[in-house]
């Protein structure tokens, strides 16, 4: 990836290779177009998507990251329904992070997207081939056999084959290089709702996750780092941690920066590692070491003075992300206008499997066991700290206790590979929550300014949006700050630049500023600020126009058939028109993702001394193609959770220069008994997929915030949303 590159750049451009034991190898796509490229069975390998052995097993290989989104049932779906096979006879394998399968990465809603054409590809080549070995070895024509529940019969005559039987003649034959895929009006398998394959293991403790993973000889490790951004370790006593039962060595990581794929920077503070023989006895360490670090404790960079300087760039112009019509002008002529000031805070990402990687670094050899979603990387990371050519460094992935983007980043596989190699060792790195809480890479905060002009007939006339906000992209490579601020621009005005509404004079606006504070991507990116200020503000400007904010959004989607379908069938399932249960009002939202998925939502709060309740949410959802409405409604109900969370409870601030939160008692999440009921309504489509993992959380905070202002009058235009 070249620092030319936005996230979604990478996701647009990224490598995936392919194949298949009978003789496929799928395209190298995004690398060299769809072609096919003929293999025989000498050639065959793991590196392939699907693989279909002589005893008839059939195994799909993951190449995505499964954190939750349930890839682990889909993609065998997918695989099912093109090779006529039954779901439970698809065996699956996680693999390893190897050039074969091209890079390796599991953000931006696109497991599905990514593969849906290449898996359902392999699956139908697959299947054509086993239908034409049959063929031959029976002396028939092709169009008189068919595949069904992995075989192949001749109708005519009775015969039957078994994939198995039939894969020695497929291997020989010509790999056809655009296979007919079914339709999905013939399907079977996918549109039904499918409960997830990897749900019993997860019930039963079988499920591997990062923390499951155990090696002969393995010790534990836990770090310390300065709490205040940008300071590095200058000396440590270690009596006071040698004395903790348990702990084996103290080593000290010296500060630096590591470039992963020309974008990736990992900053590396210097730190303490302290390597024991369990974990507790390694957290126990580090709270007895006692650190010195360079310069003072002590900074001045704190939440008040971020806001300030927010103010101080959103009182100029900024880089250019839309500019339709004369937005200045028609503001200068409108009747009315109206401005309002909207602030996001840094986020947390706050998974619930703490950060941790195991890595077991010996002669020639490198072992990485890792939730990550981003094993290429990984990969690259540890070539670089080991000198270790890619071929002796193997990723392992496990299962991700969750991502949202967090598991993107490498930090503690950093701090893993470098103790291992210290102490010649495996050895499993944990990070605390209180660490992790304090030394994540955090959702930009963000700081709006729109302005509105209405005519004297209550028509919108002009709509202008400034976004001040520090660059995640700029964080991972600075040299775009400068090289490709437009590329910058983009990322910071999703969901702002691409506003839907058919307004005739629109301008949106992107003014960068430096912090110290480490960035990363957090689940739906700057959708989940950008969104939050756009659907409040034209809740204000229905209000100043006597405009009900449905029906002004209605008037407004007219180029925009997708997103006005999703806000009318959410608003009919949402009963908006009625009156709402007492004590009760409702606020609506609408917005599409960079997935390309469309969402509305629809919630129904109460405000009770002064505590916003959410009782329940209306989602009409987009998403092309439902290949397992089980798994996208899944989805949806956790973007709402997690949106929710960010909306009305979570926040991170600063003093001193370092981050006041440290646990789930100051950085709380929504808790089971505070869960709305949440409604998940689809349109059908038969679109290609859209991703579904991430378009539900930028839409659930100006739906509450909108439903506050109908319940109390007061508009709320912070994050965490908070009455008094």
């Amino acid at each position: 990836m070249t620092a030319s590159m936005t996230r979604r750049d990478f996701v647009r451009t990224g490598a995936l290779a392919s194949g298949l034991v009978l003789a496929i190898q799928l395209p190298a796509w995004a690398r060299g177009g769809l072609g096919a490229i003929a293999r025989t069975a000498r050639t065959l390998s793991p590196s392939a998507f699907l693989q279909i052995t002589t005893d008839g097993v059939v195994t799909v290989w993951l190449t995505k990251s499964e954190m939750g989104q349930g890839i682990r049932t889909v993609f065998p779906m997918i695989v099912a329904e093109e090779l006529e096979l039954p779901l439970e006879s698809i065996r699956l394998e996680q693999a390893t992070a190897d050039a074969r399968f091209g890079d390796q990465y599991t953000w931006a809603s696109s497991s599905v997207s990514d593969l849906w054409i290449p898996l359902r590809t392999a699956a139908a080549q697959a299947r054509e081939m086993l239908v034409g070995a049959a063929a031959r070895t029976w002396g028939v024509s092709a169009d008189e056999c068919r595949a069904t529940a992995g075989a192949v019969v001749h109708a005519a005559s009775g015969r039957r084959a078994s994939y198995g039987e039939l894969v020695t003649v497929a291997a020989a034959l010509e790999v056809p290089a655009q296979p007919a895929l079914k339709e999905p009006k013939s399907f079977t398998v996918l549109g039904k709702a499918t409960h997830r394959v990897d749900a019993p293991s997860k019930v039963d403790g079988s499920a591997r996750f990062g923390l499951d993973v155990r090696l002969p000889g393995m010790l534990y490790a836990c770090v310390a780092r300065c709490p205040v951004f940008g300071r590095n370790l200058s000396g440590y006593e270690d009596a006071g941690a040698r004395s903790i039962p348990g702990v084996r060595d103290i080593i000290p990581l010296e500060a630096g920066e590591l470039v992963v794929d020309d974008f990736w920077l990992n900053r590396l503070p210097g730190a303490v590692a302290v390597v024991a023989d369990s974990t507790w006895a390694a957290i126990e360490g580090c709270r007895a070491l006692s650190c010195r670090w360079d310069g003072s404790l002590e900074s001045e960079f704190d939440s008040a003075k971020l806001t300030r300087i927010f103010r101080d760039r959103a009182s100029q112009s900024g880089q250019l992300g839309r500019n339709e019509g004369d937005a200045p002008t028609a503001l200068s002529q409108a009747t009315r206008v109206i401005e309002a000031v909207y602030e996001a805070p840094f986020q947390a990402h706050a998974t619930m499997e703490p950060m941790n990687c195991t890595a077991d670094v010996r002669a020639g050899q490198c072992d990485i066991y890792v939730p990550t979603q981003y094993p290429t990387g990984v990969q690259q990371l540890a070539e670089r700290l080991t000198g270790l050519p890619s071929d002796a460094v193997t990723v392992h992935t496990t299962l991700l206790g969750g991502g949202f983007g967090r598991r993107s980043e490498m930090h503690w596989v950093i701090d893993a590979i470098r103790v291992s190699s210290a102490i010649h060792r495996p050895v499993q790195v944990v990070w605390t929550r209180e660490h992790d809480i304090q030394h994540d890479n955090y959702r930009p905060a963000s700081y709006h300014v729109l302005r509105g002009g209405l005519d004297g007939t209550g028509r919108i006339t002009a709509w202008m949006h400034r976004v001040v906000a520090p660059s995640v992209v700029g964080w991972h490579a600075p040299s775009m700050l400068q090289s490709a601020p437009d590329k910058t621009a983009e990322e910071a005005l999703d969901g702002a630049a691409d506003l839907a509404y058919a307004i005739p004079n629109l301008r949106v606006e992107y003014c960068p500023v430096a912090t110290p504070v480490p960035l990363g991507w957090w689940r739906s990116v700057y959708a989940s600020q950008n969104c939050f200020a756009n659907e409040s503000f034209l809740d204000e400007l229905a209000r100043e126009a006597g405009r009900d904010p449905f029906e002004l959004r209605r008037e407004l989607l007219i180029d925009a058939p997708r997103h006005l379908r999703v806000l009318e069938l959410a608003a009919e399932k949402a009963g908006w028109g009625t009156a709402p249960p007492a004590g009760r009002a409702r606020g609506i939202a609408v917005h599409k993702l960079f997935s390309d998925t469309v969402i509305a939502e629809v919630a129904e709060v109460s405000v009770e001394g002064g505590a916003v309740r959410v009782h329940r949410v209306v989602c009409a959802v987009d998403c092309g193609l439902a290949l397992n409405p089980d798994t996208i409604a899944a989805q949806i109900e956790g973007g709402v959770v997690y949106g929710l969370s960010a909306a009305v409870k979570g926040e991170i601030t600063l003093e001193g220069g370092r981050v006041k939160q440290s646990n789930f008692n100051d950085y709380p999440l929504l808790r089971m008994k505070e869960m709305p009921k949440v409604e998940v309504h689809l349109v059908e489509s038969t679109d290609a997929p859209h991703g579904v993992g991430e378009p539900s959380v930028p839409p659930i905070a100006p739906a509450v915030a909108n439903a506050v202002f109908q319940a109390t009058g007061t508009r709320l235009r912070r994050l965490p949303l908070a009455l008094g």
